[in-house]
């Protein structure tokens, strides 16, 4: 132990230190004891491909926060690591590389691909991993896993190939969500919709054998009316009811199409009658299929014109749409262009306007799984925190969709399943290599890959050694909370639960705690666009891990966004420097003290002898009340409480007032009881706080505490402060200490407000008016000549004469004054009083021109001129203020 610390805190010195300490010495692992409560989170794989941002750097704090609290209370910890292989994200990557090789893919070969993707991931996989280690993140990096790792890998296959024998996957020809950049199908919620403006068309087709009568249908992508198979109606649509059935002739195409009525159509949208393309548009699709319409492919997989498109074959979509309409223009067919607002889908990586494609993909049949999954929700047996993110959750189950879980990729895992020549299809979980039907040699394995959230999906129990019955899965699953953003609910969390009930009968998770995305400051999300992003790296580079851990989680409350401001990660850095600066102050005067058992007979004798003062009752009162508040907000997740509550106990009660109140006993040596004391007290608060603080900031905690005397190790698995400490709460000798620091800080307040110079004493006369406070002025009057810079303190009983020229101030039972004669310098503060007033003025007047100026007030808008009238009014107050001050400074 070591008593004298740097009188700066250097962030990257102490942070680089403790983390390969607590690395070295195995306290982020934990054999399973069965003998233990077990707690434990699964991380939310980051991607190999992905880099720390502070969506990471927040939700890894809040992990990281619940996981360490939780091991010093005892319990049985695993906060399993892992990254996702990331498909699209990190076939993309790899892609770009061989681009400025001068090769692509197709020139490797699948294999080689592979190789090479597998290269990438061992050089560049684990950089997050690193910076997560920067943050602090105490995760079990002996248990680290990765999606395609062999044993997640099995736990994939037995997953899909146990489905497929339930009947709950299967392969169809359905439209999909298609991606020409990434050129593979997508799920729904790999789809981002953003409000875009656009057109609406609205073109006529005429009604065969009819002399010039017409429909007119209303559409925003012309160019898919190549593909068109009917125009559809509301049966109730009074307009078009003589038309159903009747044939219309498709525009430059002369194809006939039905009229078809269809519930589904809205009348009140455009003209009422709508164009169906069952290739191109998912509720389209759901419509041939109930009338039977043939599907027609008029836009390929890489968003240009199919071949049988006539002259439009091979032009971009885009471009098609501009020539299409010209053409119809020409043809008399167009009959108007409206601007028009609406969603327009984009590939979550990519960004690429995505395009509804029928092509054969894998599926997996959600309902009854979905079932479940929505029951472990309504019955409380998994809880969203905050709760409001229940009715998100139920209502996006209740209308789920079957889920396409094939990728048009060469990088992910690849699906089990095998065709012959014999037409048959296998699904195994070992490699085929003969037909079971017809006995052939020649089957070739399907080339598509599995949808990543597929594996993630299996995440909480395929890291613990699924399908094997391990017993980390008897002891750790379910795992005790999952931590995440609102934004994946949908992806992640939705497939973890129903993956969950159907393989281990059981949920994941007891509760899901939603945290909100980080913003900048003025509410923005952070984008590479925008160029508003900040990067948690930096942050930690300049100020340190714990200032960014403390900047993310004070003011944050679960399941809202939050605001990031350079001006809160001053406020955490300084918070961490007083930390610092009065634990130095705490180890200067413990430096006859090698032993906590020499501090414990300090506080033993203190309690014995009662030598405790009331700052000292006070102290070890409000530490208990701040162990129990900020456990208890812990345990509910409100983090954000937590972490204000021990700012405001360490800032404000224990380095402003307790450590100044200590410092008299402190420096007498002579009272060896008295300084003993406040030792013990100083030490004792200080080391529960450290404990409460370690979570949130466990550098520079971990950093202090061992310098101070300890038990143990490590902070980080030493004890957590207990509600044993609650003994210590006094309610009485709490009020009595907020009497006596409201009084102080009135006195400060009066001192200042006349410019008394700090070094000057001054007599202070209190009125006791409630007789409960008699005595504890009359004992601790020391605090009042400390703290208030008093010369002399007068105590005057409820029934004396009240002090003539004097300031006044009162407090709950106290009255408050302060004789200013001989305190300052009349003449001199008289002076300064009337320059002021003359500068207030001077404004008034200039503001006053400014509002009688009709020109100012014709063309300054609103704001400008409430913002001038309430200046106006604050000088006018300031006025007032002054010339009573003058008033008084004249009777003394």
């Amino acid at each position: 132990m070591e008593k004298n610390i740097p009188t700066v805190y250097d962030p990257q010195a102490v942070e680089e230190k403790w983390y390969k300490y607590w690395e070295d010495n195995g306290f982020f692992h934990e054999e399973v004891n069965k003998d233990k409560k077990p707690f434990s989170i699964v991380i939310p794989p980051p991607n190999v491909t992905g880099q720390l941002h502070m969506g990471h750097a927040l939700d890894n704090a809040l992990q990281d926060i619940l996981i360490r609290f939780r091991r010093m209370q005892g319990y049985n910890t695993l906060w399993m690591p892992g990254t996702d292989h990331a498909g699209i994200a990190t076939q993309i990557k790899v892609e770009e590389m061989l681009v400025k090789e001068g090769s692509s893919r197709h020139d490797l070969g699948r294999e080689k691909f592979i190789e090479k993707v597998w290269e990438w991931k061992e050089q560049y996989g684990d950089r997050i991993i690193k910076q997560l280690k920067s943050l602090g993140a105490s995760c079990d990096w002996q248990r680290e896993r990765f999606t395609m790792d062999e044993g997640c890998s099995e736990a994939v296959r037995e997953v899909f190939v146990s489905l497929y024998e339930k009947g709950l996957i299967y392969q169809g020809n359905r439209i999909t969500n298609w991606c020409p950049r990434c050129n593979t199908a997508l799920s729904d919620i790999e789809v981002e919709h953003e409000e875009k403006p656009g057109n609406l068309y609205h073109v006529r087709y005429l009604v065969k054998g009819s002399q010039g009568e017409y429909v007119t249908v209303a559409t925003t992508r012309p160019e898919t009316m190549l593909g068109d198979t009917a125009v559809a109606v509301n049966p109730e649509d009074a307009r078009y009811r003589d038309l159903i059935g009747k044939q219309l002739v498709l525009p430059l195409v002369g194809r006939l199409i039905p009229v078809i009525a269809d519930e589904y159509v809205d009348p009140a949208f455009g003209t009422g009658a709508v164009k169906i393309t069952p290739a191109h548009d998912p509720n389209d699709f759901e419509m041939g299929l109930r009338h039977n319409l043939p599907q027609i492919v008029v836009i390929a997989n890489d968003g240009t014109m199919a071949a049988d498109t006539g002259k439009y074959a091979g032009l971009d979509r885009y471009e098609c749409r501009k020539i299409l309409v010209a053409d119809l223009d020409e043809i008399g067919s167009l009959v108007k262009v409206d601007d028009h607002m609406h969603a327009v889908g984009h590939c979550q990586r990519c960004t690429t306007v995505v395009e509804p494609l029928v092509s054969k993909q894998w599926f997996v049949k959600i309902q009854s799984l979905a079932e479940p999954a929505i029951e472990a929700v309504t019955t409380g047996a998994i809880q969203f925190v905050p709760e409001r993110f229940t009715k998100t959750y139920i209502n996006w189950m209740e209308n789920i969709r079957d889920w396409c879980i094939s990728r048009q990729l060469w990088w992910g895992h690849r699906i089990p399943a095998w065709y012959c020549e014999c037409g048959e299809t296998i699904v195994a979980r070992e490699a085929v290599t003969a037909c079971p039907k017809c006995g052939s040699h020649r089957i070739e394995q399907d080339e598509d890959v599995l949808d990543t959230w597929f594996s993630s999906g299996l995440w909480p129990f395929s890291t613990m050694g699924w399908p094997e019955d391990t017993e980390e899965l008897e002891q750790f699953y379910p795992t005790s909370v999952l931590v995440t953003g609102y934004d994946i609910i949908f992806f992640w969390v939705a497939r973890m639960i129903m993956m969950g009930l159907e393989f281990k009968k059981e949920i994941p998770f007891k509760h899901v705690f939603i945290h909100g995305l980080v913003r900048d400051s003025q509410g923005r999300k952070m984008s590479k666009s925008l160029g508003n992003g900040i990067d948690p790296l930096e942050v930690i580079d300049k100020n340190g891990a714990d200032t960014l851990r403390f900047t993310l989680v004070t003011g944050n409350t679960p399941g809202n966004d939050m605001r990031f401001y350079w001006e809160r990660v001053e406020s955490s850095r300084n918070f961490a420097n007083k930390l610092w600066n009065a634990s130095r102050f705490v180890l200067m005067n413990l430096e006859d003290v090698t032993t906590v058992e020499q501090l414990a007979s300090y506080g033993a004798t203190a309690k014995k002898e009662d030598y405790f003062t009331l700052a000292d009752k006070w102290i070890l009162s409000r530490c208990a009340k701040t162990v129990s508040e900020v456990t208890r907000n812990l345990e509910r997740f409100e983090l954000g409480e937590a972490a204000r509550l021990l700012y405001e106990f360490i800032w404000n009660e224990y380095c402003d007032w307790y450590i100044e109140m200590a410092k008299a006993r402190l420096y007498n040596k002579e009272a060896v009881e008295a300084r003993n004391t406040a030792q013990y007290v100083l030490w004792y608060v200080l080391e529960n706080t450290l404990k409460l603080l370690h979570p949130f900031m466990p550098f520079i905690t971990e950093s202090i505490w061992q310098h101070l005397p300890h038990d143990g190790q490590s902070i980080m698995v030493a004890d957590w402060p207990t509600d044993s400490s609650a003994t210590l709460i006094n309610e009485d000798t709490e009020q009595q200490m907020v009497i006596m620091m409201e009084t102080i800080k009135s006195i400060r307040n009066m001192r200042a407000e006349v410019n008394v110079p700090p070094g000057k004493k001054s007599e202070v006369i209190l009125q006791i008016t409630a007789s409960e406070f008699q005595q504890v002025f009359a004992s601790n009057l020391q605090y009042i000549k400390t703290l208030a810079s008093a010369e002399s303190v007068q105590l005057l009983g409820a029934d004396d004469a009240k002090p003539d020229n004097a300031m006044t101030a009162v407090v709950s039972g106290v009255e408050i004054y302060l004789p200013l004669k001989g305190l300052i310098d009349i003449e001199k503060e008289s002076l300064r009083l009337n320059k002021e007033l003359t500068t207030l003025g001077k404004e008034i007047a200039r503001i006053d021109g400014k509002l009688s100026n009709e020109g100012f007030v014709a063309k300054a808008p609103a704001e400008v001129i409430a913002k001038e009238k309430a200046k106006a009014e604050e000088y006018q107050e300031k006025q007032t203020a002054i010339r009573e001050r003058l008033a008084y400074l004249a009777t003394l």
